[in-house]
Parts: C-alpha cells; structure tokens; sequence
C-alpha cells in the first residue's frame, strides 16, 4: 500500500509559531486612490456590528469625506504627540494600544516611517510588536512599497520609493486585493477625490500616467497570485493532503545524460 500523505514537520513547526500571534490582514492596492482605507474601514464596522471589539489605531483620511464617515462610528485611540526640531507631530500610540489591547486594530499605511524617537523606526514594526500581543490588525498598502519590487516599480515609473516593507510581513498574512482600472482610477483623481487640483495635474503627467497605471495593475495581480500559490502549497504542507489544483503556472526542465 501507498504511504499514506503525512504533514510537513517544517510546515506544522510554522504553524505553531504562530499559534498566540495575532492575525495580518493587508488590503493590498495598485496605487493610492483605489480604496483600500475605504475597505478596511467597512470591514472594520461590519466586525464591530457582529460584536468583535474594533479600533482606529491610526487612519489617514486626507479629507475624503466618504472615508471620514466610516472613521466616525468606530472607536478611535488618541494618537501620540511627538515634537521634533520645533515641529508637532503625531504617531499611533502604541502603549495606549496595547493597554487596551482590542481583538482588532486598524492601522493605515503599514509602510508609514515613524518619527523620529518612536520606538521603532516603521510601522511594520509597530505591527509586529502588535501581532506578537495576540491582537489582530488590519493595514493598507500599495504594491510599490513592497521591498523586492522596488527596483521593478522604479523601473518604469522613474519614482524611487523610500519606504519600503519586508516581504517576510507578507508571507503569513491574508491579503485582500482592492482594484479598480486605471481608466477610473485617472477619473476620481481628476474629480479631485485623491489629490488637490494641482498635486493632481503632476500625478497624472507622472506617476498616475495611464502606462504606469496598467503596469502596477499587472504587477499586483501577478504578486497576488503568487501568495495565493504560496497559501495552497502551505495548507498541503500542513494538512499532508494533496488537494489536485494545478492552476497554477509551472516549469519543466528537461536535461539530457550528455555531459
């Protein structure tokens, strides 16, 4: 008889390191303006209606009214004031976070840098130490931020971007892909719903160029693909049961005896 499929000990090891951690769950966007804070913040309200115990860490609005009507119903924690050479500036508070230790955070902007004297440099980082508390949180971010496409993203946009996230953030989070086409996407930045008129015009003369805009596209789908893939492989591997999909892109090397 066949022996029988059996789990992957390297496999059940990973899942039991993260038996206690909180769940990550990243809205992952082409580009700014597709909607993620949007999307996070009705997840966010329909958890808080089905009885989970959800807060506003930090969410930026940037003034969009239909955004800062999801804000107002949830319940937010005060951010931290931090003054840095004469300036006023505000962070997540992360104490005050903890203490309260919610079953849910909401924290836009997971590529966010922290101003200087907060505990840790990035936010990512705040998210971890978040994660490691048992508390569940959910985070926005754009395709471009992620580290090991960042010379791809540069490539042809011309726009280094300086905050950056690890991939290894992404490797045990569920991600939720928002996507809207460029073509609606250059609409709402044109109506003035993601920019002020004149940061608008050089968005969409640079960075917001349809071009930029099919090419992001593609790249997060293909990177969504990728952790979608990556999640099958991972329940086969802990579950030791091969489950026959095979949609997936696969390569075949043939090579010869012939030295």
């Amino acid at each position: 008889m066949p022996d029988e499929a059996r789990p992957s000990p390297d496999a059940l090891l990973r899942a039991a390191e993260r038996e206690g951690r909180g769940t990550l769950k990243i809205f992952l966007g082409a580009a700014p303006g597709v909607g993620k804070t949007y999307e996070m913040l009705l997840e966010g309200a329909e958890k808080l209606e089905a009885g989970s115990d959800v807060v506003i860490g930090l969410v930026e609005t940037h003034g969009r009214k239909e955004t800062e009507a999801l804000v107002a119903p949830l319940p937010v924690i005060d951010r931290k004031k931090i003054t840095y050479k004469g300036q006023l500036l505000t962070e997540m508070d992360l104490d005050a976070v903890l203490d309260r230790h919610p079953e849910i955070v909401l924290v836009d902007e997971l590529a966010h840098t922290n101003a200087p004297g907060s505990r840790h440099p990035k936010r990512w980082q705040d998210i971890e130490e978040l994660l490691v508390a048992g508390i569940d949180v959910m985070t926005t971010v754009n395709i471009q931020h992620v580290e090991s496409l960042n010379d791809v993203v540069g490539s042809f946009t011309h726009v280094r971007v300086r905050e950056t996230v690890p991939d290894k953030v992404f490797e045990n989070a569920e991600i939720e892909l928002i996507d809207l086409p460029p073509e609606d996407l250059i609409k709402r930045l044109a109506d003035g719903k993601i920019y002020v008129p004149e940061q608008a015009r050089h968005a969409l003369d640079h960075f917001f160029s349809k071009g930029n805009l099919l090419a992001l596209r593609e790249l997060v789908l293909r990177h969504a693909a990728q952790y979608v893939d990556a999640r099958i492989q991972e329940h086969q591997s802990v579950t030791g049961k091969e489950g026959g999909y095979t949609g997936g892109q696969r390569i075949l090397v043939a090579v010869s005896e012939s030295a």
